[in-house]
């Protein structure tokens, strides 16, 4: 477990110094004097400010960038049915166009290719798609050449390698001309030449790969497509065989390719051949490797959160260097997935701290050096970030819920901190996520990590205090990627606190929603960020039938400790408690009868300080009536107390929401009958101040739910449920001017069975 990254960063940066220093062919190359100094990410991607459009939106949800041209980008991502699904981007007005294939490959221009095999050479019957020309089509049957496909070249042509009958293969130009296709073989190859890659065409040439059956070695030969004819070929290349990761490269003056840690570079016109170290140690990443003219691009190209099996390798960022001069400087803090663009450029799926993800243009600019400019943003940060805790405010050190914290990604190594603020009493750990082979027991989802406070008590040497604690982490980013993250807080914490909508104690509000057959169910939630609203976090949970006995059901918070518990009244005014422990549902328990003299039944707030959440009941007189929480389960309320006489027969429905108004007791909402609702602030004592109107069209739900603090920012919100089965969320301000922030709308009950009860 290595937290010390300053030893892992000075030696990818003293590599980069080195690179400096390799001797390319006749001497020592150093940056010129007076050169000026090198650009950076920021500066190029803001050179034109004023003169460039503005990035537009990248694909969401996608998997991989496949390629490019001069009008637009082709993307990949999954359908449900798992099977891929290709879209084409223009760079003009964002639009999109969806491409039917299994497969698809790059031209280097705005043809793609299609097919349906598993593999571009396994697709045997293809296409060749002009998407600046409407998507114009040529198709390709390769059956009867007995030939397989090896790289698109132009609008009606590709290179495919073909067996010939005696069992020896030749590399040949196939072209489609009216609908028949022509061949031309391609001159220079050695006759027991197999197994054939190719770059992308760059200015009528590409560079081949290609196997030697004799002895086994690998060559690459530079390609004269016009002459169909090999111009150029090494013949103890070795080169990385990897295109997926850009292994090659062709321009106008150079030939690049990896081979091992090393970039290849040959002069066309002299011959002379160069090697540059890249100073990447090696391991699981990978080298890709381009050319911008006599600029060779080259980096460790993965995703930035990390390659899905616990690599903490450090990436080489993705840097540029002058095959004449020397010069070297980074282009990108990362690579993802570079291609090969029009006119000698190279788009690259990456990011920079500064400008975040997204899709790149690196070209050459006017005064002939790269310049970076982003063309596609996906508006996620490259830099580690933080995103908020995740768990609930008070935090009660007796439930099993662990602390958690969210990050934009969890390939990082967290120095995390807890310090109890009175005693001083603190405790200290290191989490390191995303790398244990059998999963890191700190991360705890994508972007979330976490601790269980029995750890952490453990760890504080006694029984951990209540009362604030003060948090704080540093996180690494295992893979080099940006800088560190510092991020603190605080939170309080008490023991068997009122827990108004956990039925399981995870830290997370559940809903319960009776169905017309009279099925019970509950329904875990979690708090999106993105769409500031909840969503589910599980399958329906089912917990059992027969619910339709009950006119009434309340989620009512805990009764002494534990989950929280439900009430429910009976059609004969018989009122019923579900004890939910850690382990199910206790049997029903009655209460008492009489309960049918009673409009409006609400719990949750805890209306007189004690911590423990209370009952309050409408009658049909219009009396309102308080019944304290006594904390025992054989005998859950006190006797009832009038804390309203008369007129709260003017609401049809009464909602306990806890301290929406920041005043630090319970309060509730009340609904007249004209949709209009009332907020009516708690005194910590059991009554509550003149009510204050909050808003109008609350007529529109049929329920309206205190949830408790869902989006974990120590202020309870409410949840609301319609007709149609729509549902909204409403995030609590804390301010009792106004209570809550405006609504978002929440898939949690969306495709669900009509409910006709919500709670």
């Amino acid at each position: 477990m290595n937290f010390a990254r300053t030893t892992g960063r000075r030696r990818v940066s003293a590599a980069i110094t080195t690179v400096l220093a390799v001797t390319l062919g006749a001497g020592v190359l150093t940056v010129p004097a007076g050169a000026a100094s090198p650009p950076t990410a920021a500066t190029a991607a803001t050179a034109e400010a004023g003169t460039e459009p503005a990035p537009l939106p990248y694909p969401s949800g996608v998997s991989s960038f496949e390629a490019v041209g001069t009008t637009g980008f082709l993307t990949r991502n999954w359908s449900s049915s798992g099977s891929p699904a290709f879209t084409w981007t223009r760079f003009a007005d964002g639009s999109a166009t969806t491409i039917d294939a299994s497969v698809a490959d790059s031209t280097g221009s705005d043809v793609i290719m299609t097919g349906k095999g598993s593999t571009p050479r396994r697709s045997l019957v293809l296409q060749l798609h002009d998407m600046a020309d409407g998507g114009r089509t040529v198709t390709m049957d390769l059956r009867p050449l007995n030939a397989v496909y090896v790289q698109a070249v132009s609008r009606d042509s590709i290179l495919a390698e073909v067996t010939k009958a005696d069992g020896s293969a030749e590399l040949r130009l196939v072209t489609s001309s009216g609908g028949t296709l022509t061949q031309r073989r391609i001159e220079g190859i050695p006759s027991d030449a197999r197994n054939f890659e190719a770059t992308p065409a760059r200015d009528g040439s590409v560079l081949v790969d290609h196997h030697r059956a004799g002895d086994g070695t690998h060559q690459v030969a530079a390609v004269d497509l016009a002459a169909a004819k090999a111009v150029f070929t090494d013949e103890h290349a070795e080169p990385t065989r990897d295109l997926q990761r850009e292994y090659a490269s062709i321009s106008a003056t150079h030939l690049a390719w990896v081979s091992g840690t090393n970039v290849v570079t040959v002069d066309r016109a002299t011959g002379a051949r160069s090697t540059l170290a890249s100073g990447h140690a090696g391991g699981g990443l990978g080298l890709t490797a381009g050319l911008l003219g006599s600029w060779a691009t080259y980096g460790t190209p993965t995703s930035l959160k990390g390659d899905g099996y616990g690599s903490t390798e450090e990436v080489l960022p993705y840097m540029t260097r002058d095959l004449g001069s020397g010069e070297t400087f980074k282009l990108l803090d990362y690579v993802g997935v570079p291609r090969t663009g029009a006119d000698g450029s190279v788009f690259v799926r990456g990011g920079t701290v500064e400008h975040g993800e997204g899709l790149y243009r690196i070209s050459l600019g006017a005064d002939g050096r790269p310049s970076v400019r982003m063309v596609a943003t996906t508006g996620e940060p490259t830099r580690l970030v933080h995103l908020g805790t995740r768990f609930p405010q008070p935090f009660d050190l007796a439930a099993p819920a662990p602390l958690k914290w969210r990050m934009s990604r969890d390939n990082a190594d967290v120095d995390l901190r807890i310090t109890h603020r009175a005693t001083g009493a603190s405790f200290s750990k290191r989490l390191h996520l995303f790398s244990e082979s059998a999963g890191s027991p700190y991360l705890l989802g994508p972007g979330e990590f976490g601790i269980a406070w029995t750890e952490v008590a453990a760890g504080l040497g006694a029984d951990a205090p209540t009362g604030t604690y003060d948090w704080s982490y540093t996180a690494v980013p295992q893979n080099g990627v940006g800088p560190d993250l510092k991020a603190s807080g605080s939170f309080t914490a008490g023991r068997n606190l009122a827990t108004q909508h956990d039925t399981d104690q995870d830290g997370a509000p559940e809903l319960l929603a009776r169905d017309a057959e009279g099925v019970l169910w509950n329904l875990g939630t979690e708090y999106d960020t993105a769409r500031k609203s909840l969503v589910s976090n599980a399958a329906p949970l089912r917990v059992g039938g027969g619910w339709q006995v009950y006119d009434r059901i309340e989620m009512l918070g805990s009764v002494g400790h534990g989950p929280s518990d439900h009430i429910a009244r009976d059609r004969d005014g018989v009122l019923w408690l579900y004890d939910v422990t850690g382990s199910g549902i206790s049997p029903r328990k009655r209460v008492g009868g009489g309960w049918n003299t009673y409009t409006q039944l609400t719990g949750g707030s805890d209306l007189d300080g004690d911590g423990r959440p209370d009952l309050v009941a409408a009658d049909k007189a219009g009396a309102l009536w308080f019944y304290k929480n006594t904390g025992n389960v054989a005998a859950p309320f006190a006797a009832r107390k009038k804390i309203g006489t008369g007129g709260w027969g003017i609401y049809n429905r009464i909602t306990a929401t806890g301290d929406i108004g920041g005043a630090g007791a319970g309060d509730l909402v009340a609904r007249d009958r004209d949709g209009v609702l009332w907020l009516y602030l708690g005194k910590g004592d059991g009554t509550f101040a003149a009510r204050k109107q909050i808003g109008g069209g609350w007529g529109a739900y049929t329920d309206t739910i205190g949830i408790g603090d869902a989006d974990y920012d120590g202020r309870p919100d409410l949840f609301a449920y319609g007709p149609n089965k729509t549902s909204y969320f409403y995030a609590g301000t804390g301010d009792h001017r106004k209570p809550f922030g405006p609504r978002a709308a929440g898939p949690v009950l969306t495709g669900r069975p009509t409910y006709d009860h919500v709670l």
